[in-house]
């Protein structure tokens, strides 16, 4: 059977740049190592004299500077000082939404300050065995990719294993790079956790004592569950480790301490890094035979014991399923006005303990004595009848999307959570295994689904009596003797179990994306979520009730990953990745509570925008300058003026669309030239994340008139070829370029000391400062400080010869930086030298049409198929090759409405996914290809566009601007009088050939 092998992409930016906002901490740390020795029996012939760990020498004021330049570089709040000032409890927060690559993330910064400073000792803390399984694999999988990546340098990990404490002891001897990964449950209890205790194992010593010796770094995973709660057991263990610094990774972090990196679920889903979500809402009605009652939430306010309920109340004659509030001894019949619940009553209303323990109440009267947790019902229809529609329907969709993606070689998963195994895989009376009744009901509407016409296709020389059986698997916790077993979420006592589960999910991930293996429909516990991480997940069903928010936000990040191929590439576009949620509640319900979860415990704020965040713009042509804190304040107070921002951030999306298009959306003269970006970064912050409805879901039909009309012939048949490229520069204008960039580059400041004063007061609440006054900083001599290999190390991160580093360092004439400060001088230098060598390739890139058949047929239009959501993101359209034109922003939906308004468009098409140009930084994917009449009437002008919110190539991302160049290279090459241009507006566009 071929496994797909996974690819990983090095050049993602929102990656780097979370690596780099983690290393450009430390510019100006030399590197280097410490060595120490601990006490106990080390006198024997294998252990080395002296251990080997991990130092900081980097002045405060340093890395407090270095902390604020990259925070307004990623548009976030600057800290201050004194949130530095503790030096043995240093943290810094990387917010990552689930899917977009944090474990890779936080394991290529691991090499990443190997290389930069020769750290080599690191801890990754996580909160559950299903993490420290999935980080476990993921080393696997990457540790070819990295070592390509870092010229083969090797990492010895392990996770932590109290029974094999020697491990302990040779991560804190070795002199590599070194990574454990320990659990939370493995460090919390320190009277009795044998990493607290004096093994023989590790020389006579705790190996607690080992790793405070080697100051790890700390990588929390998941802090928020590390830490520990109100008493914060968790965080006091992490102490105790004395780090060299804590990196902290969530998507929901509680606590945030110096945030330096954030990709909020707003960001990450406009990106195109995760899946796109939509549901497929099943609701009940009409029937109100018996009374219902489902248990929302109960209040978690302080003295309230309050609940909400779902029943089934009569107005003006007619019964409507809605919520009420109720408390201990509330007469649901009087409630509701509601003759079934003549005589049931609310007894006790009981608050939960934390997230894991939901709230509960007590129905009872007429017959009835009944306890309900959250998300639980009473009188609804039959639990087995309801899961029937949900497989059924789940079945559907799944099918219904290997149609769509079986000619883009993607294997479809399905994942279903239940809540007991039993109904998954029984036991008849002599103890055999037997199938449970999801079984049955999944075998039967599976072989009813398949011989449905529509998806005979899917069948071929496939034996339809044996295939509903071998399409299926469930993946539960297991007892010591191999059987499949119920668990509690978080429970501590099932651990062993669980785990035993997980390696077997872990161990068949890629064996699941191969089309060779049959399985493609997941059975498994609800306590498991966390464990399902697979890319190729499309389709999510909950047969138990969603209780929480919280378990819908963990439910669909099961399924958030972008999918592979059978090549293991990960693909781009929501045209292939979109999430199907299949769950027993309305669209509106369903959005609704995943929109709550994620304002409480993701602290995303929908629709509003912060004053921070616009610090990250890049002014017009400054040089790469950023508008900052203090500007983006100002810039955010000047919109709070204008009407656009409300007091409390929320952004008045009606009144920008009416300005925008009324063209009267200005700024102060100070933001001249920032119209464009500040309106599109409005837009994207009032606009949210989209949750679908899969039932409005359609695919978009390619309009004869215009794929047949010669017009749009000429036009394909213009752009359809094919091409490759190769890169020829001038090496001595890459010279002269990048010695003048880093000639004109920021001061590299010396070592220096900065005394702060401040006062001390004791009072009731302790100890408390006053103001602080800062003195003008001091030089301090540091003495002979060790010079890297500077031609070595920036010939490596460049990718340029020695010879040719050597003479941009010389032409620069800054060596005395250098030896001034070396690390940072070669971070700047390697800065400087990377963009020009980036320009270079970009200009001097040569495109060469491919062989006369290699091109993209036009009849890709009719066998590729495109999907939308009208109204949401599809827009009717009477002149492009698609009845309706799929936009990815507001200013392509206005473009749209240009093109159909404007007299001269004859035909066009809002180019597909496939159709990429290759370029050196990745490929390329332009917007729009139009046919334009000129103004004689007779000629016609064939253009391809490429539409952003600003005109002004300053204000692009450098990646996105050397792509658009390449894709003007592109046309100009082949020969065919195409014109390529970048705009924000059609009235911008040409008008002449």
């Amino acid at each position: 059977m071929k496994k797909p092998k996974l690819h990983f992409d090095s050049e993602l930016s929102h990656q780097k740049m979370a690596v780099d906002a983690v290393c450009d901490l430390f510019r100006g740390q030399e590197s280097g190592h410490s060595l120490f020795t601990v006490s106990g029996d080390n006198d024997d012939l294998f252990t080395p004299a002296a251990g080997v760990g991990n130092r900081l020498r980097i002045l405060p004021d340093q890395l407090h500077m270095n902390l604020n330049e990259v925070q307004e570089r990623n548009g976030l709040p600057l800290s201050s000082p004194s949130d530095l000032a503790d030096e043995r409890d240093l943290n810094f927060t990387i917010e990552m939404e689930t899917g977009t690559g944090k474990t890779y993330v936080y394991l290529r910064t691991v090499y990443e300050l190997n290389k930069r400073y020769g750290f080599t000792k690191f801890i990754v803390v996580v909160p559950s065995v299903a993490i420290r399984e999935g980080v476990y694999k993921s080393l696997q999988i990457m540790e070819d990719h990295f070592k390509a990546l870092y010229d083969g340098t090797p990492l010895h990990y392990f996770p932590y294993d109290s029974a094999q404490l020697g491990q302990v002891r040779n991560f804190a001897y070795s002199s590599g790079i070194e990574l454990m990964i320990v659990t939370a449950a493995a460090i919390n209890k320190q009277a009795t956790a044998k990493i607290y205790q004096p093994s023989e194992r590790t020389g006579g010593e705790a190996p607690i004592e080992l790793i405070k010796q080697v100051r790890p770094i700390l990588i929390v995973d998941e802090p928020q569950s590390v830490d520990g709660g109100p008493q914060g057991r968790g965080r006091q263990a992490l102490r105790t480790m004395a780090p060299l610094f804590s990196l902290r990774y969530s998507a929901t972090h509680v606590d945030v301490f110096n945030m330096v990196y954030k990709l909020d679920a707003v960001d990450a889903y406009q990106a195109g890094l995760v899946k796109q979500i939509e549901v497929a809402g099943g609701t009940v009605e009409h029937a109100h035979g018996r009374p219902y009652i489902r248990l929302e939430r109960v209040s978690t306010r302080k003295n309230d014991y309050t609940a909400t309920v779902e029943v089934d109340v009569i107005r003006s004659g007619r019964v409507a399923r809605q919520t009420e509030r109720v408390n201990p001894g509330s007469n649901l019949e009087a409630i509701t006005g509601n003759r079934v619940y003549e005589g049931l009553l609310i007894g006790d209303v009981s608050k939960g303990r934390g997230k894991s323990e939901p709230g509960f109440i007590q129905i009872h009267g007429g017959g009835i004595d009944e306890y309900l947790r959250e998300g639980e019902a009473y009188g609804d229809i039959p639990v087995l009848e309801r899961a029937r529609h949900l497989i059924n329907k789940t079945i559907r969709v799944h099918l219904d999307r290997e149609l769509e993606l079986r000619s883009r070689d993607i294997k479809v998963l399905s994942l279903f959570f239940i809540d007991r195994v039993d109904r998954y895989r029984a036991e008849d009376s002599d103890g055999a295994s037997v199938p449970g009744e999801y079984v049955k009901i999944f075998e039967e509407e599976y072989a009813q689904l398949q011989r449905n016409p529509r998806y005979s296709t899917l069948y071929g020389g496939v034996d339809l009596d044996s295939e509903p059986s071998a399409v299926h698997e469930g993946y539960f916790a297991r007892d010591a003797k191999g059987k499949p077993k119920d668990i509690k979420e978080g429970a501590a006592q099932d651990g062993a179990d669980a785990e035993r589960a997980y390696d077997l999910i872990m161990r068949d991930k890629e064996r699941l994306l191969s089309l060779d293996e049959p399985v493609k429909f997941i059975f498994s516990h609800s306590a498991l979520r966390e464990g399902w991480d697979n890319p190729n997940v499309f389709q999510i069903c909950s047969l138990r009730e969603m209780g929480s928010e919280r378990q819908r936000r963990q439910t669909i990040g099961r399924g958030l990953r972008l999918a592979v191929n059978q090549e293991g590439q990960r693909l781009h576009g929501f045209d292939v990745n979109t999430l199907t949620v299949v769950a027993t509640e309305s669209l509106e319900q369903f959005a609704t509570s995943l929109q709550t979860e994620y304002e409480q415990d993701a602290k995303v704020s929908f629709g509003r925008i912060e004053p921070h965040q616009f610090s990250s713009l890049l002014l017009p042509d400054s040089d790469g300058k950023r508008l900052g804190s203090e500007g983006s304040q100002r810039l955010f107070a000047a919109l709070q003026e204008a009407g656009y921002i409300q007091s409390n951030g929320k952004i008045d999306a009606q009144l920008l669309q009416q300005a925008l298009a009324e063209e009267t959306f200005t700024l102060p003269v100070e933001f001249a030239g920032l119209e464009s970006v500040v309106a599109e970064r409005l837009q994207q912050r009032a606009k949210g994340v989209t949750i679908n409805d899969r039932d409005e879901r359609r695919t978009v039909k390619v309009r004869k008139q215009v794929f047949e009309n010669p017009q749009f012939h000429e036009l394909w048949n213009r752009i359809k070829q094919r091409s490759t490229y190769r890169v020829d520069f001038d090496p001595e204008k890459l010279i002269a370029d990048a010695a003048g960039a880093l000639k004109e580059a920021r001061q590299i400041l010396p070592a220096r000391m900065v005394w702060t004063s401040t006062t001390l007061a004791i009072s009731e609440r302790g100890i408390e400062t006053g103001a602080e006054s800062t003195s003008a900083p001091q030089l301090v001599e540091q003495g002979d400080i060790p010079l890297p290999d500077i031609l070595g190390e920036l010939a490596e991160q460049t990718k340029l010869t020695r010879r040719t580093i050597h003479r941009i360092l010389s032409e620069s004439g800054r060596f005395r930086d250098f030896q001034r400060n070396p690390q940072e001088f070669v971070s700047l230098a390697a800065e400087k030298i990377t963009e020009a060598r980036r320009a270079a390739l970009v200009d001097g890139i040569k495109y060469v049409k491919l062989g006369e058949s290699d091109v993209y047929a036009q009849e890709l239009f009719l066998t590729e198929e495109l999907h939308g959501y009208l109204g949401k993101n599809l827009t009717p359209a009477a002149k492009s090759v698609y009845e309706e034109v799929r936009y990815d922003s507001e200013t392509e939906r206005k473009f749209v409405e240009d093109l159909e308004s404007a007299s001269d468009v004859e035909v066009y098409a809002k180019l597909p996914s496939w159709f990429k140009v290759p370029t050196p930084l990745g490929t390329y994917n332009p917007d729009w290809a139009i046919v334009r009449r000129l103004p004689d009437g007779e000629q016609r002008l064939y253009l391809v566009i490429e539409t952003k919110g600003t005109q002004q190539e300053s204000l692009l991302r450098p990646e996105e601007l050397g792509k658009i160049k390449c894709g003007r290279k592109h046309f100009e090459a082949l020969g065919t009088n195409v014109t390529f241009e970048q705009t924000d507006d059609w009235r911008h566009v040409t008008f002449t050939a």
